[in-house]
């Protein structure tokens, strides 16, 4: 996908929502309606599109939605220009601008069945799980999340996201603005990952702990 393409993409989605005007739809139509447009990068069942850059969201905790919804609404995530991806979401979140908008997409979202997609990345699980050691203060033995420590489930993600979020870390691309300070907490870990070779040992290990 090049840049151009992307950022039309997210033009048209932005247009789409934020052409909506102050008739929106209430109750249990909310959120599937406004979810209409998040299909276009998430998949319509919130499994991850790798082409547009967007992670499987289906089933994530409601809060983990909503704090990072507000992350890029507020500039707090996305705002740097090396992570493109977050950037066309900053974006899409800044037209969430009714109220009850935020938490109406978040509730639909997590209501749904999260999903497994298949490792792309061939990442060495066996190296993973001692690499994934220091992960688990905050994610969990089994990588089910820490609503304390701001740290989500990370079974449901696809692995290539996993990767571009390490490497976002790593660059100080992310979790490096003054309002994001769990996301600070994540560029040690990372950081002390050498390449994207480890960080896709890492997701290739976290893959096996689905269901426990």
């Amino acid at each position: 996908m090049t840049w151009t393409r992307g950022w039309a993409l997210a033009a048209v989605c932005a247009a789409l929502l934020g052409g909506c005007g102050p008739q929106q739809p209430q109750g249990d139509a909310r959120g599937p309606r406004l979810f209409e447009t998040c299909a276009a990068c998430h998949g319509a069942q919130g499994e991850g599109n790798q082409e547009f850059g967007g992670p499987a969201i289906a089933g994530m905790p409601e809060w983990y939605l909503l704090r990072q919804l507000n992350k890029f609404r507020a500039g707090h995530r996305g705002s740097d220009p090396q992570d493109r991806n977050g950037l066309r979401m900053r974006g899409m979140a800044r037209t969430l601008n009714h109220e009850g908008d935020v938490e109406a997409i978040a509730a639909y979202v997590a209501s749904m069945p999260p999903q497994a997609p298949e490792p792309v990345l061939g990442g060495n699980a066996e190296n993973g799980r001692e690499l994934y050691q220091s992960c688990v203060q905050c994610h969990g033995g089994n990588a089910a999340g820490n609503i304390e420590r701001d740290a989500p489930p990370l079974t449901s993600l696809n692995d290539w996201y996993i990767v571009a979020q390490l490497s976002l870390f790593k660059a100080g691309d992310r979790g490096t603005s003054e309002g994001d300070a769990t996301g600070a907490t994540m560029r040690p870990m990372a950081i002390g990952l050498a390449d994207e070779t480890q960080m896709a040992d890492v997701a290739a290990f976290i893959a096996t702990l689905r269901g426990q």
